[in-house]
């Protein structure tokens, strides 16, 4: 029965991988405009780690996840060679804030 369930639950992801479709991944997620609400907070103030080969630092920035700020640390990522990657942040545009993620260039 635990079968028959898993089977229903991944069924959406079957279909879409069978119709040729990609689901998105974060670092290729557009940005967001918050209509509404303050500000995110300053970053916490922590230095990047040493340099480590082959990896890049992604450094600790706030989200939103739809009803307030989120802290979510610095981590590495595996590089990609040739491409460059862009930290996440936050633009004021007017009075609204647009997140832009994380993505490879």
């Amino acid at each position: 029965m635990t079968t028959r369930r898993g089977l229903f639950a991944a069924l959406p992801a079957l279909a879409a991988v069978a119709a040729g479709l990609a689901l998105p991944t974060t670092a290729e997620a557009q940005s967001i405009t918050l209509q509404f609400g303050p500000p995110p907070p300053p970053p916490y103030a922590r230095p990047a780690p040493p340099p480590r080969r082959g990896r890049v630092w992604v450094e600790g920035h706030y989200r939103w996840n739809g009803r307030r700020y989120v802290w979510e640390e610095g981590h590495w990522v595996r590089g990609r060679r040739g491409r460059e990657y862009a930290q996440p942040r936050w633009d004021q545009d007017g009075d609204r804030w647009r997140y832009h993620p994380g993505r490879w260039n």
